[in-house]
C-alpha cells in the first residue's frame, strides 16, 4: 500500500516539479495607450483601435478583435496586430491572448511576435470609460 502510494504521489507532483515558469526578460517596460474607436458589427465580436507610446518600439498604433468562442460572457479571446514607428525605425507585431471582465475593467493577458524576432509577454488593463488601455511588456527569454 505503501508503494501504491508513493507511485501515486510521484504521478501527481512529477509534473509540477518539472514544470517550466516563463521567463520574462530584463528590458521590460510600460505600454500606455488611448482608445482610438471601439466597434461591433454583430453585437458578439468587438473591435477596437489605440495609439499610444510602447518604450523602445516608440509610437504604436494596434487594432484587436475581440471574441468569446467559449461563450463565457465574461471572459474571451483576441487577435490582434500593431504597427510602430521609432525615428526611422518601423516594425509590426501579431497580437493574440484572452482577457477577463473584472468589473468595469478588462484584463488582458498576450503573447505577441514583432517582427525583429522578440516575443513579448504582456499583461495590463483596458477601461473602455477613460479610454486607456495600460500593459506591462516584457520580452520572452
Amino acid at each position: 500500500m505503501k508503494k501504491f502510494v508513493a507511485t501515486l504521489w510521484l504521478l501527481i507532483w512529477t509534473p509540477f516539479v518539472f514544470a517550466q515558469d516563463l521567463n520574462y526578460g530584463e528590458n521590460g517596460f510600460v505600454a500606455e495607450f488611448e482608445i482610438d474607436a471601439a466597434h461591433t458589427t454583430d453585437g458578439m465580436n468587438y473591435q477596437i483601435s489605440a495609439s499610444g507610446e510602447a518604450g523602445p518600439y516608440g509610437r504604436v498604433w494596434l487594432s484587436y478583435e475581440f471574441t468569446d468562442k467559449q461563450s463565457n460572457g465574461e471572459s474571451g479571446e483576441f487577435t490582434g496586430f500593431a504597427w510602430t514607428q521609432n525615428g526611422e525605425q518601423f516594425a509590426t507585431a501579431t497580437l493574440q491572448g484572452v482577457y477577463r471582465r473584472k468589473g468595469a475593467i478588462f484584463q488582458m493577458y498576450s503573447l505577441d511576435m514583432v517582427s525583429d524576432g522578440v516575443i513579448n509577454i504582456v499583461s495590463g488593463e483596458v477601461d473602455f470609460v477613460a479610454k486607456t488601455m495600460t500593459f506591462k511588456v516584457s520580452p520572452l527569454n
